[in-house]
């Protein structure tokens, strides 16, 4: 540990001791400075990153913890940001949050700075889901917004996504222009915590009904619902912002057969329950996939505390639930979409659909064959966002989605919806059972269409100041020195979308890639695989996604193809050295 770094620190914490700061925090201060010297570092070694959406971290006290003064120079940024850009008109904010700890103490600090700043702000009357968060802004003609969560992280996180008129989460220029307005809060006493409450407005009820009015009316099979309302679907709000309004919104759509987990319907931040709230891990799930079982159910489904992704488990071949990743529940939504529009007459040559760089391939096969056109973009629901801003007016956005279990339909909300999924889900469910088919064999029949995609991730944790070195560390090394084969498979191009080109490794020329610089190398093999790899922009990990295809000629080899498919993957992370 350098003396240099030990003794900034502590400056940096005595300057926080000296601010308008409260006594608990003062206290929790004082023990730190008498305590761990690595706890302290940790603490205070940098200033809370607001990054490109916002911030994420460790609850606690200091500089690089979520707390009520590192929300607060966030807030006070961006009122000063605010003010320069809507200067002759009266502004307004949406402000929402989740169940974690700490989250409405939160919310309302944040609401009481912007008020304190002259600025009107709606703030939801309770918890609730971020897209709906999404919906409010654009509903109330607010000028950005703020949701208090930090999605899926482990219970001792907390974070502050900010929205922009738009409904969507901030990007260029706004979020590089916001960061640099939060570093001129130099010290706590810039922050103006004087609410007038005159100007905080609640709402919650009001705003629900037409959130979800909206959903309902991207339903395109109300009569297979009809059909099939009894289809038995096990939902688990896993302690978070989905409790109310998942339930409500399948109800809305003709459900009638819903069953709740109710141990994780209590919404509590410490997660009791599960190890992670994050419906991507197979462990979180399995309360309700064991209620599934108890009760025969068809369909299991669970949201993300902040109620913006969902996971699914379905009834497979061999009758067990079987969780799906977010490529397939996304390849079925897409599917099923475009089928009906077809269907329905609906597609008249300006439709599209949008997918991330790191989500599966199978998604375009599946826009090619319906003519409809598709769009890739940086990991991140913002630019998906993006291009449904971009394209207002001109085109008309389908359906989209990304790895990461998110999804959305319709221009209505601007970030991924796992409200609104949830409800589609259980309708595509209703109309293969109007087909004769469970959700599992309409993924077979997909896959035997377009070919059998299968995809993997990996992340590896990387904690503290020492993880981001390493993980810097690593990605240089993929960058500067890239393999010449991967699992005896030539690698045929290297897309780096930091330095924003393509290199082709055989005819050696390099190409522009058109879009935001982003720290994320991607290897394309000669066998048709491809790898990403990318540090989180959320949590301290680097991430390696693994594409692999093969096909599926008979739908009853299913798990041969699987099995083949699984050993391609262990063999590229064998071959790239993961550990």
């Amino acid at each position: 540990m350098s003396d240099n770094i030990l003794t900034d620190v502590k400056a940096k914490a005595e300057k926080w001791l000296n601010s308008n700061i409260d006594e608990q925090s003062k206290k929790e201060i004082k023990n730190l400075l008498s305590g761990n010297d690595k706890n302290l570092i940790e603490s205070f070694y940098k200033d809370l990153e607001f990054g490109t959406g916002g911030l994420r971290g460790i609850m606690g006290v200091g500089s690089n913890r979520i707390n009520i003064y590192t929300i607060g120079m966030a807030t006070q940024g961006l009122c000063n940001y605010l003010k320069k850009q809507f200067a002759n008109k009266k502004i307004s904010i949406a402000i929402a949050h989740d169940s974690r700890n700490n989250s409405r103490l939160f919310a309302e600090t944040t609401a009481n700075i912007f008020s304190a700043n002259n600025i009107k702000v709606y703030l939801f009357d309770s918890l609730r889901p971020t897209p709906e968060l999404s919906f409010a802004i654009r509903e109330l003609s607010c000028q950005s917004g703020i949701v208090i969560t930090a999605s899926h992280n482990p219970k001792e996180y907390n974070g502050y996504k900010v929205y922009w008129d738009d409904g969507a989460q901030i990007i260029t220029p706004h979020d590089k222009n916001i960061i640099n307005e939060v570093k001129d809060i130099t010290s706590i006493n810039k922050i103006n915590f004087k609410a007038n409450n005159n100007l905080i407005i609640p709402i919650g009820e009001k705003i629900d009904k037409k959130y979800i009015k909206n959903i309902k009316s991207l339903s395109l099979s109300p009569q297979a619902i009809k059909r099939n309302n009894n289809i038995s679907i096990v939902y688990t709000p896993i302690h978070g912002t989905g409790v109310n309004l998942v339930p409500i919104s399948l109800k809305e759509f003709g459900f009638t057969n819903i069953n709740t987990v109710e141990e994780q319907c209590i919404t509590d931040g410490n997660f009791p329950t599960v190890k992670s709230p994050n419906p991507e891990e197979k462990a979180t799930l399995k309360m309700a996939i064991n209620k599934a079982i108890d009760i025969n159910a068809d369909i299991v489904m669970a949201t993300d505390p902040d109620g913006d992704r969902v996971g699914i488990a379905v009834k497979n071949t061999n009758n067990e639930f079987q969780i799906l990743n977010g490529n397939q529940t996304g390849a079925i939504l897409i599917y099923y979409f475009l089928t009906k529009w077809k269907e329905k007459n609906k597609l008249k040559g300006k439709e599209y659909i949008v997918k991330t760089i790191v989500t599966t391939e199978l998604l375009i096969d599946i826009a090619k064959k319906f003519d409809v056109e598709s769009f890739d973009v940086l990991t991140g629901f913002k630019y998906i966002a993006n291009i449904i801003k971009q394209n207002e007016g001109k085109k008309h956005f389908i359906v989209g989605g990304e790895e990461s279990y998110g999804y959305l339909a319709g221009e209505f909300v601007r970030d991924k919806d796992a409200v609104m999924a949830c409800s589609l889900i259980a309708e595509v469910t209703a109309w293969a059972k109007d087909n004769n088919k469970t959700l599992f064999e309409l993924l077979l029949d997909i896959y035997n269409e377009f070919g059998f995609y299968k995809e993997s991730l990996i992340s590896v944790v990387k904690k503290g100041k020492e993880g981001e070195e390493e993980i810097k560390t690593m990605m240089d090394k993929y960058r500067n020195t890239p393999p010449d084969s991967i699992n005896d498979s030539d690698v045929v191009l290297i897309h780096d979308f930091f330095k924003q080109k393509t290199f082709d490794q055989i005819s050696q020329l390099r190409y522009d890639i058109n879009l935001p610089k982003s720290n994320v190398i991607q290897y394309i093999l000669q066998d048709g695989s491809k790898i990403t790899i990318r540090p989180s922009g959320t949590e301290p990990k680097i991430k390696f996604y693994f594409s692999v295809k093969d096909n599926l000629d008979n739908k009853n080899n299913f798990e041969q193809v699987d099995k083949k498919l699984n050993e391609k993957i262990e063999n590229i992370v064998k071959s790239l050295g993961i550990k």
